[in-house]
């Protein structure tokens, strides 16, 4: 059955990679099973690839669900994530990320959580770990100071004693 006869409520697709390009101000949905970019205001869009192994849209509150071996690619912003389910809020303009969540941006920050929650437009994300766990953030500082010479040079610290 094509794509266009399933009901609009509900639109599965199995083993298929849905792109949706990200427009400051709003959001498109390509409703079509090749990849589509939106322009508002001369802007072009900036796809954000999402795969999985079921995806569903629905079209009354604007909502992508994938479940099962989930995987994001955003190359605008330098993202790349896996998870078990994530949610596209478009209307809110955030991703909901749930099961093994692990965020990988420009190739070296991480985020490992088993839920983050990611705001578009604000680019940040907020991480829940699983019960009696923690959350895990891997970032790289650039410490372009380090050989540079301090202005008072640090305290020194008795070494660290251990009580019986």
């Amino acid at each position: 059955m094509p794509w266009y006869q399933l009901p609009q409520l509900h639109m599965r697709r199995f083993g298929l990679a849905l792109i949706l390009p990200v427009v400051l101000g709003t959001i498109a949905f390509p409703m079509q099973l090749q990849s589509a970019t939106a322009q508002t205001s001369g802007q072009q869009g900036r796809p954000l690839q999402i795969k999985s192994d079921i995806q569903e849209y629905d079209a009354k509150t604007q909502v992508v669900t994938a479940r099962g071996n989930v995987q994001m690619v955003y190359p605008a912003r330098q993202i790349q994530a896996t998870a078990a389910q994530a949610q596209y809020f478009s209307k809110e303009r955030r991703i909901d990320f749930s099961g093994n969540v692990y965020i990988l941006q420009q190739g070296a920050n991480s985020i490992r959580a088993e839920k983050v929650t990611y705001l578009i437009d604000e680019g940040r994300f907020v991480a829940l770990p699983q019960n009696n766990r923690q959350v895990e953030s891997i970032y790289l500082v650039n410490d372009a100071n380090v050989n540079a010479p301090s202005a008072a040079p640090a305290p020194k610290t008795p070494p660290f004693k251990r009580s019986n």
